[in-house]
């Protein structure tokens, strides 16, 4: 049975850093991609980041480009997601999840999820 368990999330001060933690069980991960997704209050959804990985290929959403950081470690079936300069927006909860193949944006192509982890950024 695959199971997500997050990590890392807490209320942090704009432009601080936070890590998130995804602990991956279950089976093996090596195929699959690993996606970061958050919800906001009367929000849809949304992408944040993903790895495919085995080939260790990641995608961003645009407003995190340049802040946020998606990488795993095999040896722990865990993969991070490095957030720096956090912004207020960024507050949401924020989910792992998972999918045999390739990246998808849209939410509904991870059949995976962890229960979530509430991330609050303060101005």
């Amino acid at each position: 049975q695959v199971q997500l368990v997050e990590s890392g999330g807490g209320l942090v001060q704009a432009g601080d850093s936070l890590r998130l933690s995804c602990a991956a069980s279950g089976r093996t991960f090596s195929s699959d991609t690993m996606g970061w997704f958050r919800q906001a209050p009367g929000k849809e959804r949304e992408i944040v980041a993903a790895i495919i990985w085995s080939a260790g290929n990641t995608y961003y959403t645009n407003s995190v480009k340049g802040r946020f950081s998606i990488f795993g470690d095999n040896a722990k079936n865990t993969v991070y997601l490095q957030m720096n300069s956090l912004k207020p927006e960024d507050t949401a909860v924020y989910y792992c999840a998972a999918r045999l193949g390739l990246i998808y944006s849209d939410y509904r192509r991870y059949p995976y999820w962890g229960q979530g982890t509430q991330v609050t950024v303060s101005s």
